[in-house]
């Protein structure tokens, strides 16, 4: 276990986990499904290792929105936009990040003809379609989505490592509070918490269809903080009624800086703690992580009960 952190020790009352690259694995499910989905629309694409920098942009919490915002890309190229991908979400970047700021730069960057053509040729609708195909699978899709697919195949979902242990659930739920802050619609969520073995009452999770803002906006945490107070302990380990210090647990710089902007907004203490097992991995991923304000780094969710107190 190799942790990295601004505190020796950490206490907390609640802990609060990402699933996606926390819980369990996406890179040959949501992350490959990006990549094929624009490919299978427009005939080109950007290469999976290229998703992080839109991730590392901002704003790209949603899976959906990044690959419209990889599609954009890939036709203005085509229209004749110089920037490289790294420049590209640079841009983005500066602009605050998210699918506007994709869409402000490809305009800065084409003639309003060339802006044309790329706007005219963007099927964000076509592009979730294929998206939810390939990441779903046929039965899924009808079950989910209400259609039929173009094709019988199996889905990405399926292909997705879990990551967190039993053991590692039993020891955070018998010693704090525990929700779940995802970006998955939820009728995905429920899937990959029935297959990480985590169970939390609705209250205490907040997926995709519960809340409009996204990461960083750190409304859907302090709520959670909020909820877990009226909350009776369920047994003589877990701690009291009074949430204090609050413990966000994800994959990406958003996921922190969502914990850094809970810290700045409500009276109680957020530590935002990224973990290496998703797109940020290495000494790169913990300074990153660093930078963006995580108060530690950790190899893997599964080595936080030991670091927690």
């Amino acid at each position: 276990m190799t942790i990295e952190s601004n505190h020796p020790t950490m206490n907390v009352d609640a802990v609060v986990l990402d699933v996606d690259g926390v819980l369990v694995d996406v890179a040959d499910s949501y992350r490959r499904a990006i990549v094929e989905s624009v490919d299978a629309v427009y005939g080109d694409t950007i290469d999976r290792e290229a998703i992080q920098q839109f991730k590392n942009a901002g704003g790209f919490n949603n899976d959906w929105e990044l690959t419209y915002a990889a599609a954009l890309y890939v036709l203005a190229r085509r229209e004749g936009m110089s920037l490289s991908l790294a420049q590209f979400t640079d841009a983005i970047h500066g602009m605050g990040g998210g699918l506007d700021a994709a869409r402000t730069v490809v305009g800065e960057e084409l003639t309003p003809a060339e802006r044309e053509r790329v706007l005219a040729r963007w099927n964000r609708d076509r592009l979730r379609d294929v998206f939810q195909q390939l990441y779903l699978g046929s039965d899924l899709y009808r079950e989910i989505e209400g259609g039929d697919p173009d094709r019988e195949r199996p889905g990405f979902i399926y292909d997705e490592p879990v990551i967190v242990t039993a053991e590692t659930i039993d020891a955070l739920t018998a010693r704090f509070h525990v929700g779940v802050l995802t970006g998955r619609p939820a009728a995905e969520a429920d899937i990959a918490l029935e297959r990480a073995g985590l169970d939390v009452p609705d209250e205490h999770r907040f997926t995709m269809d519960d809340w409009d803002e996204g990461k960083p906006d750190p409304s859907a945490l302090v709520t959670l903080a909020e909820r877990f107070e009226r909350e009776e302990p369920r047994s003589s380990e877990r701690r009291t009624q009074s949430v204090d210090r609050v413990a966000f647990v994800g994959d990406t710089l958003d996921d922190v800086r969502t914990a850094v902007n809970a810290d700045e907004t409500d009276d109680r203490t957020y530590y935002g703690i990224g973990v290496l097992t998703g797109g940020l991995t290495g000494d790169h991923g913990r300074k990153r992580y660093e930078q963006a304000g995580a108060a530690a780094t950790l190899d893997s969710v599964n080595d936080l009960p030991d670091f927690l107190e």
